[in-house]
């Protein structure tokens, strides 16, 4: 497979990768290329405004969460019908998870997918010195082919042309400038705070003023020519057709919680439920019912805690889910769902299925866990060990005693019934295709196409 690529990195969180790569996306594609985004890491911000970039699905690539083995095959998934793709890394090029070398690091995706690496640099607070940072990140790890970097808030010609003399002995060419630019303070703080499905308006024009700050600032026939410098990549493409067997007859529809509150979940699960022979159908708790027919529902991770008094006021959709779960519906929540079948979050009344309240709390909770299945599931066996990822600065107290969802290192988290499954945790399919295969055989059941 040949397919020109490009890793925007940066040696550290903050110095502007996400409004680069997302104008990169946006300029390539108002420049007639048909472009495919992805993000290294967990993080689902940034893939929603990827795809109002791109126009195309944002995808993930974290060996952590999806197994190293499946980093490439997903990536050349995601380039179907693409002629260019745009990989946005996490934190600092060589951070990875905590006490591994780097494991899960943007470095480390760009290796598995032989990518040629742009590094962008905030040069803000330096001038020369950035020639040292670049020659540093450069000599670091020689596997790493860093081919061009993007000088970001530069304040003058002055400036530009110091940091350009830095830079220059390193042999690393410098592919764009981009000054200082107060118009972008609002749409960067959106771009990496409030997820794209929330505030689709400001999304785009975040995502507009980022192309246009990148058509002014960066040389796109120079960004295309060092992509094309990409090796072929031997990968066969993720199939979710290949990871699941469907039933031969009837399709259940599994409601797939979305709209502002619910925008956190992976492009993949629902490719991998349509595979295994479900109808996937999308509603948003803040006004709809769940939909006709729902035999299984899937509520994933976003901000609820933002809209608790939104989401309370559909009193109908609360009694409903109360009602069918109750009535056996299966049900799957990562985060934001377990919060909304508790009986109420910050003091809000939510659907009351799990004898548990949520409230904010100030304390950030964030990071890879390895965790164990504690109690047996339609959908995971007692034992069952799995990676995930958490992120919430929320907190759940249960009001009675209830089955655990997961063992973790620090004790026990989440909420099982036998049909439905509530913990914090976001776990990415791809690595335990099982999940999902499992979670439609729990919605057939419920609709009367098995027994």
């Amino acid at each position: 497979m040949v397919i020109p690529r490009l890793v925007i990195a940066a040696p550290a969180s903050g110095a502007g990768k996400t409004t680069v790569a997302v104008g990169l996306m946006a300029a390539l594609r108002q420049a007639g290329h048909t472009v495919a985004g992805f993000k290294v890491g967990p993080d689902y911000i940034d893939p929603g405004f990827h795809a109002v970039a791109t126009g195309r699905p944002g995808r993930n690539l974290d060996p952590m969460l999806q197994g190293e083995e499946r980093v490439a095959p997903l990536f050349a998934h995601g380039l179907v019908g693409a002629d260019l793709a745009v990989i946005e890394g996490v934190m600092g090029l060589y951070d990875g998870a905590l006490g591994t070398e780097g494991f899960a690091s943007t470095a480390h995706v760009a290796k598995l997918l032989k990518a040629p690496v742009v590094l962008v640099v905030d040069a803000s607070a330096a001038g020369r010195s950035v020639g040292a940072v670049v020659n540093g990140f450069v000599a670091f790890d020689t596997e790493v082919r860093i081919v061009g970097v993007i000088l970001n808030k530069v304040g003058s010609d002055r400036h530009e042309a110091e940091v350009r003399a830095g830079v220059a002995p390193t042999g690393v060419p410098v592919l764009g400038v981009l000054r200082r630019d107060t118009r972008l303070s609002v749409p960067s703080r959106h771009l990496g705070l409030v997820p794209a499905d929330e505030q689709r308006e400001q999304a785009s024009a975040a995502v507009e003023a980022a192309a246009e700050l990148v058509r002014q600032g960066v040389d796109l026939e120079a960004f295309v020519a060092a992509a094309r410098t990409a090796p072929p990549l031997d990968a066969e493409a993720w199939d979710p057709a290949a990871e699941v067997v469907p039933a031969e007859e009837g399709r259940p529809v599994i409601a797939v919680a979305g709209g502002p509150v619910f925008s956190f979940r992976y492009t993949e699960t629902a490719e991998l439920l349509v595979a295994a022979g479900a109808d996937v159908v999308a509603f948003d708790p803040l006004h709809d019912p769940l939909p006709e027919a729902t035999s299984a529902l899937y509520l994933g991770g976003g901000f609820p805690e933002l809209h608790a008094e939104a989401l309370s006021a559909n009193v109908e959709l609360r009694r409903q889910v109360a009602t069918e779960v109750a009535a056996g519906l299966p049900v799957i929540a990562e985060c934001a769902g377990l919060l909304y079948l508790c009986r109420e979050l910050d003091g809000h009344p939510m659907t009351g299925v799990l004898p548990a309240t949520a409230r904010m709390t100030s304390r950030l909770t964030l990071g890879y866990r390895t965790a164990i299945a504690a109690t047996t599931t339609a959908f995971f066996d007692e034992g069952r060990r799995v990676r995930g990822h958490e992120f919430h600065r929320t907190t759940v107290d249960v009001a009675a005693e209830v089955n655990p969802a997961w063992h973790l290192p620090g004790g026990v988290e989440g909420i099982a019934q036998p049909r439905v499954h509530a913990s914090y945790l976001h776990l990415h399919w791809t690595a335990s295709p099982d999940v999902p295969a499992r979670f439609v055989a729990a919605a057939r059941v419920h609709a009367g196409l098995e027994k």
